[in-house]
């Protein structure tokens, strides 16, 4: 498989190590020293575009990717507010992109987790919900796109709770999120359930960035040779 990494920063190169590792080929790497390599002619050599940059530049990464009938894949967090205009150019350019905020094999499943927990917890209101997420000091969006998407599916089980908050104080009709900035610290994601009788709590740590990398490779391979909007549970249904 031939890949072009857009972003070549510490997720790019975890990636590049574990791909060379498995016998792929790294055809196009761009950051922002050589964006003058950043050509549809150099993007159109890949099998796949894996992204992950930052906010500032996410989307523009994307549509040119995508723009070039290229699978796309992306990491980046703190654009979403694009998202349905890079679906939009997917279809457009009759390609295929799959967005995650997470691509940990791990994490995927702590998502399935975290929402089955929501439900046997939304019909016991004498337990109160909140969240914490804890990330290194370089990490620029909070709170994470991990921790959106995990309160994203609690609040599908909350009928009483109408958006989340980054906050730690929320009323009855919010979720409130910690967001903690302390190196070093690949990710660690908490939800709690706390009543006056006990506490419960489910958590997810990253010890590095292989997970992430790992999973990313996994997509991408996935992505390859396909049409259409993908998300990280068709790549794991497909292979487990």
């Amino acid at each position: 498989m031939k890949i072009a990494l857009i972003g070549y920063g510490k997720m790019g190169k975890a990636i590049e190590e574990i791909a060379l590792q498995n016998g792929h080929e790294i055809c196009l790497k761009i950051n922002s020293s050589n964006l003058i390599d950043f050509t549809t002619a150099h993007i159109s050599k890949a099998d796949v575009c894996i992204e992950f940059s930052n906010p500032e530049v996410a989307f523009h990464n994307i549509s040119k990717c995508l723009e070039a009938g290229v699978p796309t894949i992306s990491g980046s967090t703190g654009w979403l507010q694009k998202l349905d205009e890079a679906k939009t150019l997917c279809q457009q350019n009759n390609t295929a992109f799959l967005y995650a905020s997470n691509f940990s094999i791990g994490v995927n499943l702590f998502f399935q987790i975290n929402e089955l927990v929501a439900q046997l917890f939304s019909s016991h209101p004498e337990y109160k919900v909140s969240m914490e997420e804890i990330h290194h000091t370089a990490k620029k969006d909070a709170p994470s796109g991990t921790a959106v998407t995990l309160a994203e599916g609690i609040l599908r089980h909350y009928s009483s709770k109408h958006k989340w908050i980054n906050e730690a104080t929320a009323n009855d009709t919010e979720l409130g999120i910690v967001s903690k900035r302390i190196d070093p610290a690949p990710g660690t994601h908490r939800i709690f359930y706390d009543s006056e009788i006990d506490s419960i709590e489910i958590m997810h740590t990253a010890h590095n960035r292989k997970g992430f990398a790992s999973g990313a490779l996994l997509a991408a391979f996935f992505i390859q040779d396909k049409k259409g909007i993908f998300e990280m549970k068709d790549v794991l249904h497909s292979f487990f």
